[in-house]
């Protein structure tokens, strides 16, 4: 898959329209919208579509680092003429702060907070006196009765899982994937390179989307399944406790 598709892709998974991205980011939506359609002639140039990348992964849960090696192997050194317009968004409010006259009304009711406090302590201290000396006169102060600790028992009931899921996925080149477990939760999105391996373990079912299901292999609760399709492939899987578990 290219950049722009697994941008496109990973921000319609995330629920979110270019608009609320571009918010989310400060990068404009006509930069987002030519971004993923793979043309980067708005970004400004290399220096400034790296930056965009990296932010538009970041609030998108991919990896950002795979992105811009991506770009520097199909796009690097390219060089764009530079429109500071269109990059970042300028509807940011500045705040100007003018020196203020004192607050007296203020200063009054903090002087009189000061002094209801120190009241109060004067009345405490006055109140824990008169106790301390109807203590030593003899008087009796009743104790409350000591609550007994809950008991403990001494061994817990263990209960199996029997509906857990374990799906181990191997990178053997770089692919883009998508997992989630049976309420759509998202456990992992993101480019994984070469040599890369991840575990996963949810209750019922795990839902996987693979950009390229060539590069990847499967290990579904020990049982190894190997490629979940052809390379260049995307395909979605979905495994749960029906395949063998491990011993």
């Amino acid at each position: 898959m290219s950049i722009g598709a697994i941008l496109a892709e990973a921000r319609q998974h995330a629920g979110l329209s270019v608009a609320e991205l571009s918010e989310r980011t400060r990068i404009r939506e006509a930069v987002i919208n030519a971004v993923e359609r793979d043309d980067y002639s708005i970004c400004g140039g290399d220096f400034y579509a790296r930056g965009h990348l990296r932010s538009m992964a970041k609030e998108l849960n991919l990896d950002p680092d795979a992105l811009v090696r991506q770009y520097n192997d199909s796009y690097g050194g390219l060089q764009v003429q530079v429109r500071a317009s269109e990059m970042f968004k300028g509807d940011t409010p500045i705040k100007l702060y003018e020196r203020r006259t004192p607050n007296w009304t203020m200063a009054m009711a903090i002087a009189l907070g000061i002094a209801m406090v120190f009241g109060l302590v004067r009345i405490m201290g006055s109140q824990s006196s008169q106790t301390q000396t109807a203590a030593k006169a003899g008087a009796a102060i009743p104790k409350a009765p000591a609550k007994p600790a809950p008991a403990v028992p001494l061994t817990r009931p263990v209960t199996a899982v029997a509906d857990l899921v374990t799906v181990k996925i191997s990178a053997t080149s770089a692919a883009w994937v998508n997992v989630r477990d049976v309420k759509g939760k998202i456990l992992y999105q993101g480019m994984m390179a070469s040599g890369d391996s991840e575990t996963f373990k949810a209750r019922k079912k795990i839902k996987m989307t693979f950009g390229d299901a060539g590069a990847m292999r499967v290990v579904v609760n020990g049982k190894d399944l190997g490629a979940p399709g052809r390379s260049g492939q995307t395909v979605r899987r979905t495994y749960g406790p029906g395949v063998p578990r491990p011993r």
